[in-house]
């Protein structure tokens, strides 16, 4: 598919985006979720000549039939699979290459998601503190 140094930065990117989210994940096998983000990222599905659709059916046709999971093989099969689909003037290896280069490199994004701030910085507050109740009430 690509030469060595191309296949061990697809396999970086793809070990990336297999433990994404899932602190138990060994890196070896990407799940359905985590190919669906990989493509969004790395703009491999585009919305127009490649949705969330078509990277779906892709993911269940390379995998195994009993697994839910792509192993980096498989992975590879899948791009193969998307890259004329979304570089459609190109030849097979033209588009092969350039998918490649749209993965190569790339690790999951975290846009949008809310960071809690440490317990510290919750705490700081400008306010003064509440008035205490009175004393008198006895």
């Amino acid at each position: 598919m690509a030469e060595s140094g191309h296949r061990e930065q697809l396999l970086a990117s793809f070990q990336r985006f297999a433990v994404h989210g899932d602190a138990k994940a060994s890196g070896r096998e990407l799940n359905g979720k985590n190919w669906a983000k990989l493509c969004k990222d790395c703009r491999v599905a585009d919305g127009k000549a490649v949705t969330a659709t078509e990277v779906d059916i892709v993911f269940s046709k390379v995998k195994q039939k009993a697994s839910r999971v792509l192993t980096f093989e498989e992975f590879q099969r899948a791009l193969e699979e998307l890259a004329p689909k979304r570089f459609k003037g190109q030849s097979k290896e033209e588009a092969l290459e350039s998918m490649s280069q749209l993965v190569e490199g790339q690790e999951p994004t975290n846009a949008g998601v809310t960071v809690r701030p440490p317990p510290d910085l919750l705490q700081t507050s400008s306010r003064p503190p509440p008035p205490s109740p009175p004393l008198d009430l006895l």
